[in-house]
């Protein structure tokens, strides 16, 4: 004999052991694209950042103008900035169905023409997804408390 309420605890449970998996799964995929955002800067990869910056992609950094993504992709095809450190830390994921937000640390040097400059910041990105692919929609940086 089967009991109703038996049935909709175990399907609440198998729904909620989903909805973890799931949440699992897109915390590793955030991670791994974080990855190779700081890899991008890194190595001057304006390819991988265009794999992962859409259409209304914005940067908002501290000394600088608010860039759209054709100016952001921009800078790095012209070889003129390179980074010589670009470290992320104190990563958090917080995931809304096909939107995310990911907030850290970022240490970082950089150089263009004769100026270089070390920034210490804390961040948030949004990522959004589009069918099975995630995307940064907005990066935005302020200097980090000391």
């Amino acid at each position: 004999m089967h009991i109703p309420g038996t049935w909709m605890v175990a399907i609440a449970l198998a729904q909620r052991t989903v909805a973890a998996s799931r949440e699992a799964a897109d915390s590793r995929e955030l991670s791994r694209l974080e990855s190779v955002w700081n890899g991008a800067h890194l190595h001057g990869d304006a390819d991988a950042l265009d794999g992962i910056w859409p259409e209304g992609f914005t940067v908002t950094v501290p000394n600088m103008p608010v860039m759209r993504r054709a100016d952001a992709i921009g800078v790095f095809r012209t070889k003129r900035l390179s980074f010589q450190r670009y470290e992320s830390s104190d990563l958090g994921f917080r995931i809304y169905g096909d939107a995310a937000a990911v907030t850290g640390r970022l240490g970082r040097t950089c150089s263009m023409d004769d100026w270089t400059v070390e920034d210490d910041w804390r961040f948030t990105k949004v990522y959004f997804r589009r069918g099975d692919q995630w995307k940064v929609v907005a990066f935005h940086a302020s200097p980090a408390a000391t």
